[in-house]
């Protein structure tokens, strides 16, 4: 599922579940800027799937169509697919990395981020029979998965062999930050296989 229909998506549902909703809160569950968010809308608008309607003057309510309906159904659907694919392909790529790390006794696994894909980093190693010996993050603070979350200035106390970057956006800005930070690159492990990387 491509970003632009993920974000049809975000609109659409945001749009069924509060007809009151502002540009700016949609700008800001979508993540980009309030131009754009228009731009989206506008777009929405002309394809038939939510209606504007000028409750007062300054004041717009947005109501999801029929079609805006059937075309929220037709992406949670393709979205569904995407992410049970998404699951699968990672699961699989994360397994083929860490298999040869098991065979050669690697059993200290830590994982960087906090997010869903750091869920599956661990749902993964859950599988493998391992167990994470650290949550990092670029914000410490607060736990994760019952563990707390640890900066990046205290990689140097936990000993680890392999760290897994848990993202599914590009993975490069990460390796660099880890790296300046003295973890080797050869300990770093993406989770997102290269199949599924947006191309640049």
């Amino acid at each position: 599922m491509n970003l632009e229909a993920r974000r049809q998506l975000t609109v659409l549902d945001a749009v069924e579940h509060d007809q009151h909703i502002t540009q700016r809160n949609l700008s800001a569950k979508l993540g980009i800027a309030l131009g754009l968010t228009n731009i989206y809308v506008k777009r929405l608008i002309r394809k038939g799937y939510i209606k504007c309607v000028n409750v007062q003057s300054n004041r717009l309510t947005y109501l999801i169509t029929p079609q805006g309906i059937a075309e929220k159904s037709r992406l949670t659907y393709e979205y569904m697919n995407y992410s049970l694919r998404l699951y699968r392909e990672v699961r699989q790529h994360l397994s083929e990395m860490l298999s040869p790390c098991r065979a050669d006794g690697v059993q200290r696994i830590a994982v960087f981020g906090t997010g869903e894909a750091a869920e599956l980093a661990y749902l993964c190693l859950k599988e493998q029979g391992l167990e994470p010996v650290a949550i990092f993050a670029t914000r410490p603070g607060g736990s994760f998965l019952g563990m707390p979350i640890r900066g990046l200035d205290e990689c140097s106390l936990i000993a680890f062999d392999r760290l897994i970057i848990a993202t599914l956006e590009k993975p490069d800005p990460f390796v660099v930050q880890l790296v300046g930070a003295g973890i080797p690159s050869t300990k770093l492990l993406t989770l997102k296989p290269p199949s599924l990387r947006q191309p640049a």
